[in-house]
Formats: structure tokens, sequence, C-alpha cells
């Protein structure tokens, strides 16, 4: 019985980690990391200032934007090349994409827009005038409606997908950076980097239902910056990235009461889950490099170097 169970093992499929995109807006790179090691795979140049960037729901694109550049790179994820640039409209600084892979929705910062892309043609489908300073771009699960917030209007904004309109503006807090449907679609929570404090939105009545304020003691108020947003696997837990506070809020999902702060590393930005739910990957802009929180014990395990000033990260199964 112990020789089968070896030949078993022998023969089992080897088990791929997941594989790290990193913006690094200093270096015009995106760094590439095994998530199983922590080793850089690739260094990969793109355009000036990458900050936003997500992968496609098929996993075979990198979409990262080059604000200066005033472009979108594609990166494919197998040759970790880029094999494409989609003009975007002035300074992108943020994007998503629809679950259906189908379209992009960059915020062109300068612009006050909100430029929808056709992802197989890179051709403009609509642009959509918004507050000013655009940034973080959310899209609901059923991709019918995407919030992007305006840094300088604080406001976030709802956009029906269908008319390309929008349909609801709502006043947050001083700076809002980032916009996040929770799973079931029901909310958004929206963070305020200047105002310190997050937002929970009503997707329906686009009403606050809740505001969040964030206290860390002996950290200065004015530190407390909060950014990107990640959910748990199953939706119960939310990690909030704060900043120059150089800290991860845990907050319970339901009941929005924070658990605890994690201390990572410096200037902690954007944030994303691991395809197993096991894992939180932050990026840490000061400190060049990237921590990994344990979902299950709440701890900060490590932490690896990738380029100067990393500004967002994706993830591949």
């Amino acid at each position: 019985m112990g020789a089968a169970c070896l030949l078993a093992l022998l023969s089992a499929e080897p088990v791929t980690a997941a594989t790290l995109f990193v913006s690094n807006e200093r270096d015009n790179t995106v760094t590439v990391v095994d998530a199983g090691t922590l080793s850089v795979v690739k260094t990969i140049p793109v355009g000036r200032r990458p900050r936003g960037i997500v992968i496609t729901p098929d996993g075979r694109e990198v979409m990262v934007c080059a604000g200066d550049s005033d472009r979108v790179d594609v990166i494919d994820t197998e040759s970790l090349k880029v094999v494409r640039s989609i003009p975007s409209g002035a300074d992108p600084e943020a994007l998503n994409i629809l679950p259906s892979g189908a379209t992009i929705y960059v915020a062109n910062e300068n612009d006050s827009m909100v430029t929808a892309i056709d992802r197989a043609s890179g051709k403009p489908l609509a642009e959509i005038p918004v507050g000013v300073e655009p940034e973080g771009v959310g899209v609901s699960p059923d991709g019918s409606v995407v919030v992007n917030v305006s840094e300088s209007t604080s406001m976030a904004h709802f956009i029906e997908v269908k008319t390309a309109k929008v349909i609801a503006n709502v006043l947050v807090d001083t700076r809002p950076r980032v916009a996040v449907f929770t799973g079931d679609g029901k909310r958004v929570w929206v963070t305020s980097e200047i105002g310190g404090t997050l937002a929970i939105i009503d997707a329906k009545t686009h009403k606050v239902e809740k505001t969040v304020a964030f206290e860390i003691p002996a950290v200065r108020a004015e530190l407390i910056q909060p950014n990107g947003i990640a959910f748990s696997a199953d939706g119960r837990t939310a990690f909030v990235a704060l900043g120059r506070a150089n800290r991860v809020a845990v907050i319970d999902a339901a009941t929005f009461e924070i658990q605890k702060y994690l201390l990572v590393g410096q200037r902690v930005w954007q944030l994303a889950l691991s395809p197993d739910g096991a894992k939180v990957y932050t990026v840490n802009g000061l400190t060049n490099d990237l921590s990994v929180i344990d979902v299950a014990s709440l701890k900060v395990e490590r932490s690896a170097v990738v380029g100067r000033l990393p500004w967002g990260i994706a993830v591949k199964p």
C-alpha cells in the first residue's frame, strides 16, 4: 500500500502556483512574481508611469494603464510580453473590465472621463463625463453597472453599462480612490484617502449606508489613507489598505466592525486575493515590496522585493 501511495503522489499533476503582476510606477515596468516561491520570474518594460492593472476574466491578458503614455499596454500571460497597446485617452490611471471580458473601462484622470473600450479591437465605444480626477473603477458582478470615483469631486459615479450614462452621483469623503462591489452586488465599498474613511453604499438606492473611520494607536490621523480593498473568498471579511499608516485593516463585512490592523510595508496601496482565497497580497510603494497575509490566521507571513514605487497588482491562477 505504501508503494501504491508513493506512485500516486509521483504521478499526480504538479501544483502550479499563482502568478502575480505588479505595476511599478517609477520603473515603468511590471514585475512578474511566482506566488509560491515569491521569486521574480520576469520584469516587463511597459509605458511610462504604470498604475492601474487588471487581468482579463479568461486569464490570458493583463492590462496596465501607462498614464504618461496615454495608453493601456496588454501583456500576454503565457509569453510575458507586451503584445499590443491600446490608445486610452489622456492620462489613464485606473481600469476595470466587464465579467464578459468584452469591454474595458478606463479612468482618464486629466479629461474627467471614463472611456469604454472594446477589448478585441481596441476601439473606443463611449466617453462618459464624470467628476474631476477620476480614479478607481468598480464593476458589478452581473456587469450591468460600473462605478467610478473622482478624487477632486469626492463622488462615486454610478454608470449604467447599457446606456453608457451616469445614473447617480454619490457624495463621499475627501479624495476617494477605490470602488469595489461586494460579491452579491448589493453594496459598493469606497475608500477616501484624505478623508481617512470607508463609505458603504447601497448599490440599489445609491445611499451611503455606513461610514467607517479608522483609528490606530500611535499613528497620526493624516497618515491613515484608505485605498485598496479585497474581500475574502466567502465575502465575510474585507481587507483595506491604509496607505502611509503601513497597515491593512481587517473588517467584518457584515457588521462593518474593524477586527484588527496588520502591519505591512510602507505606503500600502493596492491588494489582491489569491485564487484559492488563502492569501492576500499587498503592494507597498515606499518599501518597494509586496507582503503576504495569511487569511486564516490573519498574520503577515513574508514579503518580496519588486520594482520601485509599486502601485497595483493583478493575480493569474
